[in-house]
């Protein structure tokens, strides 16, 4: 990304089909630099042991996380907690979030941060721009984080606390958290020491769009500064670049689709008004035969 004004909320480009916007989700939802998916994700080996009584090797494997649910599961749990139908356009997109998210949930090294829900809560926003109900809107919402036995509450608080700092912030002032006291700044410097090696930390595109919310709520447009926050935090820049470029695509697709659905929907309304008016003439003509008829008799 040559610039980071490159990357807007607003300003999106145009896209080609559904199976991209599919293809885009992966993207976003799966993670950069040594985030691979594997099926053995969940096991953290202790170590083996050989018998005394064979000269065979016999290999005792252990696993360090335990009964973690399948991904079927936390699928099966977001459909009971939400049990209404949801449009295809929106509802594809959100299965594949929730299978990659799952992924990032249950992975050894993931740990909660506050950057990563204000990025997940961004992304969950965005995509569910224009959802017929604002209600159904959050009841999904509820459902989908609760399904990963997390909770939509503390993502909701902490989303709008870096929010609320953040449009207080200036260029400066976001790239030095380290200096200063304060509960966010706290969170940060958390965010960078787990980063740098002390603690789990596992990078992922939702953080990164948190990042860049950050940066944009501060009106820090210059693309120096995402450099300069990226050095503070410990995050590879070159990811972010990258993560941020597939969050854009993934908006631009999702722009398109929502614009295919909205014409569909306004050209069946079109044919059901049509039909209502052809039958509303017809049963006036019949009517109006008929009282002729009567006045005749």
């Amino acid at each position: 990304m040559a610039a980071l004004t490159s990357l807007s909320f607003s300003a999106l480009n145009q896209c080609s089909d559904r199976k991209a916007l599919i293809a885009s989700t992966r993207n976003l939802a799966s993670n950069s630099d040594g985030f691979r998916f594997r099926a053995s994700f969940s096991c953290h080996y202790a170590g083996f042991r050989t018998s005394a009584s064979s000269s065979r090797m016999v290999i005792h494997c252990t696993s360090g996380v335990t009964d973690l649910p399948t991904v079927a599961e936390t699928k099966l749990n977001f459909l009971k907690a939400y049990k209404r139908p949801i449009p295809s356009i929106y509802n594809s997109v959100l299965q594949e979030l929730i299978v990659q998210q799952h992924l990032m949930r249950y992975k050894r090294t993931y740990s909660y941060d506050p950057v990563f829900a204000l990025g997940f809560v961004t992304v969950y926003d965005q995509l569910m721009d224009g959802y017929p109900s604002d209600e159904d809107r959050e009841a999904i919402f509820q459902a989908y984080i609760n399904a990963l036995n997390e909770d939509p509450e503390q993502y909701r608080a902490d989303a709008k606390k870096l929010e609320e700092w953040a449009r207080g912030q200036t260029a400066s002032s976001l790239i030095d958290f380290s200096s200063k006291e304060g509960e966010v700044e706290g969170i940060l410097k958390d965010i960078a020491e787990r980063a740098g090696g002390k603690g789990n930390f596992s990078y992922s595109r939702f953080f990164a769009v948190g990042l860049f919310r950050l940066l944009e709520l501060a009106n820090a447009s210059e693309p120096t500064i995402l450099e300069k926050l990226c050095t503070a935090l410990n995050i590879n820049k070159r990811s972010v670049d990258r993560d941020l470029d597939v969050y854009r695509n993934l908006l631009s697709k999702l722009v398109q689709a929502k614009e295919l659905l909205k014409e569909y929907v306004d050209r069946e309304k079109k044919k059901r008004e049509e039909r209502t008016e052809s039958q509303k003439a017809n049963e006036a003509i019949t009517k109006c035969l008929g009282d002729y008829q009567h006045a005749g008799q």
